[in-house]
C-alpha cells in the first residue's frame, strides 16, 4: 500500500494511493496514520480495503508527511562511501547516530526555510524505514520485520552548524523545515529489497545525485538492529539512512574544493525507486 496523509498543516487526513494512482479517503476506517496503525495487523486491515470502495479525494491538496505522531527521528551518517570520501572523512567501521529534531518533520513539497543567516545549507537525498514494531536488541536477521514501510526524504543540513560551531552534528540537522518526508508511506511489503532502490536529486534541473541502495555501507537491517542497541525503536520512527554522493559541500571545480549550497529561490526535485518524488522551493528566513 501507499498511505498519505493530506491537507492543511496540523489538519491532515489520512489516504491511500490506489492502483490507479488517485487518492482516496480513509478517515471512515482510520482517524490517522500514525504509531497505533503501523503494526503488522492494523496494516493487514487497511490492505483488505478495497480502493475503488472509498471516497475519492477532489483536487490537488497538500501531502503531508505520511506518518503522524513520529516520537523519534533517527539519522545515519556517512553510509555510503563515496559520500564519505567527498567530505573528505573516513569511512565509518560503526554506523554514526545522531538525532533530527521532530519539529523539522514536515510535508514533501513544502518550503525548504534558510536558517537566519545561514550560508552553508545542503541537501541530502536519503531512503527512509518507517518502525511499525517495537525493537528492542533484535538480530539483523529479524530487523526487517519491525519495518512498516519506507519512504523518501530529504535530510537538509546546515554544514555550518553540523561541523562549525562546537558539535553535535545534531545542530545543523534539526532546523525547521529541514526534514521533507514522503509523499507517501510504502509498505513493506511491497519493498521486497530495500538495497535495491535506484535514487537521484536534481537541483535547478541540473542532477547533482545519482545513487542506489545497494552501495550502502551498513543496510537497512544492520541500521535497525544496531541502533536497538542504543534505544528502543518505537512504532512511528523515522530512520533516515544517509545519502549517496553529490550533496553541495563536495562539489569540486577545477580540482580544488568548491561548495554549492542552497540560496533563496532554488529548486530541489528528488525520488526513490518506487517511493515517489518531492519537490520543494528554497524560501529565506521568516519567524
Amino acid at each position: 500500500m501507499k498511505l498519505v496523509r493530506y491537507g492543511n498543516p496540523g489538519k491532515e487526513r489520512p489516504g491511500l494511493i490506489g492502483a490507479d494512482g488517485k487518492l482516496r479517503d480513509l478517515s471512515a476506517h482510520v482517524k490517522d496514520i500514525g504509531p497505533d496503525q503501523l503494526s503488522d495487523a492494523a496494516l493487514a486491515r487497511l490492505r483488505k480495503l478495497k480502493p475503488a470502495s472509498l471516497p475519492l479525494v477532489k483536487g490537488s491538496p497538500r501531502t503531508g508527511c505520511p506518518v503522524a505522531g513520529t516520537p523519534k527521528f533517527i539519522a545515519i551518517g556517512l553510509n555510503y562511501a563515496d559520500h564519505a570520501a567527498e567530505s573528505g572523512l573516513p569511512v565509518p567501521k560503526e554506523p554514526i547516530v545522531f538525532m533530527k529534531a521532530t519539529s523539522c518533520i514536515q510535508g514533501p513539497n513544502d518550503p525548504v526555510m534558510l536558517p537566519k543567516g545561514s550560508v552553508k545549507t545542503d541537501w541530502e537525498l536519503e531512503l527512509g524505514v518507517v518502525i511499525g514494531m517495537r525493537a528492542r536488541h533484535v538480530s539483523q536477521k529479524d530487523a526487517l520485520h519491525h519495518v512498516a514501510g519506507y519512504c523518501t526524504i530529504n535530510d537538509i543540513s546546515e554544514r555550518e552548524y553540523q561541523l562549525e560551531r562546537g558539535g553535535t552534528w545534531d545542530k545543523g540537522k534539526g532546523c525547521d523545515t529541514f526534514g521533507p518526508v514522503g509523499p507517501y508511506l510504502v509498505t513493506r511489503d511491497e519493498v521486497p529489497n530495500p538495497q535495491k532502490l535506484s535514487m537521484w536529486l536534481d537541483l535547478n534541473g541540473q542532477r547533482m545525485q545519482t545513487g542506489n541502495t545497494k552501495t550502502m555501507i551498513f543496510s537497512v537491517a544492520k541500521i535497525i538492529s544496531y541502533v536497538s542497541q542504543f534505544m528502543t525503536l518505537e512504532p512511528g520512527d523515522i530512520i533516515t539512512t544517509g545519502t549517496p554522493p553529490g550533496v553541495g559541500m563536495g562539489m569540486k571545480k577545477e580540482g580544488q574544493p568548491a561548495p554549492l549550497y542552497l540560496k533563496k529561490n532554488d529548486v530541489m526535485t528528488l525520488g526513490i525507486e518506487g517511493l515517489g518524488e518531492q519537490r520543494q522551493v528554497v524560501v529565506a528566513f521568516k519567524l
